[in-house]
């Protein structure tokens, strides 16, 4: 524990920085239970250090809970099928990794019927112009729109539930000018059906309520015509994607990024061309079951078949 220091971020109103753990190095338990613990009070984590390979961050993100295996299979890890690669280098003329990952507002695993925990990105090389890094992360505090909201809208919220679908993400990414991306298949489809969340989660671990919508994969809410939900959902997600509840990450070469999946949405920002290689690892953890049953009762936890 010698060393370690948290700082919460004074230029946005959540976030912080840990130095004094080395990821790469492995990290002993009291270690470990700093940055779980400031991931629960900060939201968003982001952890100095030096690059590491894929064993480690596989290794550190099991001990935050079981690690996913996404459904875009194209740009897994070749001996590490829970660890992506974002890169927007090529290699014998093939594309590195995913060079278009999270370009609008989302939230990692929503579309899954359990909320996901955490994601952990880790940067290997950064881009950067004049001195200055480009290619920000930018976080949303879910919990921070949730609060801001009346209270009679926030009693409504309290009790409605949303469709949130993978296939919605991919096809909007996929639409945007230069996309790569193959079409979405009927296998990804039946792998990732849409699934049912509620408007407002607790989470599971703190029992904090956040708005848990976002614009990349939520569809709609039940039980609301199909009007009024759209109406409803274009004001949540401006109403969550406004400035003031902002945390921005600025990468750093040898930065962890830790990120709250129940109560945040971020973006990547983009911002550098191909001349500016940006080269990334990352692995996402995936919800506990039972927190999220005791913490949200009958609400959400299904697949809508």
């Amino acid at each position: 524990m010698t060393g370690i220091t948290v700082t919460p971020s004074s230029q946005y109103p959540f976030g912080c920085r840990i130095d004094g753990i080395e990821i790469g190095r492995g990290i002993d338990d009291a270690s470990f239970r700093v940055v779980q613990e400031a991931l629960h009070r900060h939201l968003v984590v982001v952890v100095s250090g030096t690059p590491y390979d894929a064993p480690r961050l596989i290794e550190f993100g099991s001990r935050l809970g079981p690690l996913e295996i996404s459904v875009a299979k194209s740009f897994h890890h070749g001996a590490y099928p829970a660890v992506t690669v974002l890169s927007n280098r090529t290699l014998d003329g093939k594309p590195e990794g995913a060079s278009d990952a999270g370009q609008m507002w989302h939230t990692d695993m929503s579309y899954n019927r359990i909320a996901g925990r955490a994601s952990v990105l880790h940067a290997h090389q950064v881009p950067f112009r004049d001195g200055k890094p480009l290619g920000d992360t930018a976080f949303r505090d879910m919990h921070a729109a949730y609060e801001s909201l009346p209270s009679d809208m926030r009693e409504r919220l309290d009790q409605l539930e949303a469709v949130h679908e993978f296939e919605k993400i991919w096809t909007q990414m996929r639409a945007r000018p230069g996309s790569t991306r193959p079409p979405y298949t009927d296998a990804q489809r039946q792998q990732k059906p849409p699934v049912v969340h509620p408007v407002v989660l607790r989470h599971p671990w703190t029992g904090r309520k956040a708005l848990y919508v976002n614009r990349g994969l939520t569809q709609r809410i039940l039980g609301m015509a199909p009007d009024e939900s759209s109406q409803m959902l274009e004001f949540l997600f401006g109403h969550s994607e406004h400035p003031r509840f902002e945390f921005r990450q600025h990468w750093r070469v040898g930065d962890t990024l830790i990120w709250d999946n129940c109560a945040t949405i971020h973006l990547a920002t983009g911002g550098y061309g191909n001349d500016t290689p940006r080269v990334m690892i990352r692995t996402q953890v995936l919800g506990d079951e039972a927190r999220y049953r005791h913490a949200n009762g009958e609400l959400g936890n299904r697949a809508l078949i």
